[in-house]
């Protein structure tokens, strides 16, 4: 996780400048980087830790509390069929250990990849967000994409 906060070309397009790497530490120290309202986990593969997902509570109107996720894998993980299934064992996960009906996440128009990933593990496209994220020097839009517990769940 502290290699994603200072080096620049590994988190691919989620760069978004230098971060404390100390924090890192610092929070699992504190935390072990498991909180009610944020979480990071790493996902590991045959014993290799090849990236992390998050997820945090948000809330629509005070009332609607949800769980965002993000994934960022290393890149010579990255197209191995890796993002989709953990990003789905974190969603079953938080199913049925918090009391929500929604989970969403966001990713990059460019990133293709990441857009299939989310639908293979059973996500539906909302829409565009526009002028969303300010990344590189100018504003962008970000893509939006949701999976409700009534959702059917995909096989991994």
């Amino acid at each position: 996780m502290r290699r994603f906060r200072v080096e620049p070309g590994l988190i691919g397009l989620d760069w978004n400048g230098f971060g404390d790497a100390g924090g890192v530490d610092r929070r699992f120290a504190e935390n072990g980087c498991l909180s009610p309202e944020a979480s990071n986990l790493i996902v590991e593969v045959e014993g290799i830790a090849v990236g992390t997902v998050q997820h945090r509570e948000m809330i629509f109107s005070g009332r609607g509390p949800f769980q965002e996720i993000g994934i960022v894998l290393l890149p010579e993980f990255r197209g191995r069929g890796i993002g989709w299934r953990a990003q789905a064992l974190l969603c079953a996960y938080l199913f049925q250990h918090w009391p929500i009906q929604r989970i969403q996440a966001g990713t990059h128009p460019e990133n293709v990849a990441e857009q299939k990933s989310l639908v293979k593990a059973g996500f539906q496209r909302e829409g565009t967000i526009r002028a969303a994220e300010f990344r590189a020097g100018e504003w962008r839009d970000g893509l939006l994409y949701s999976r409700l517990r009534t959702d059917p769940t995909p096989e991994i």
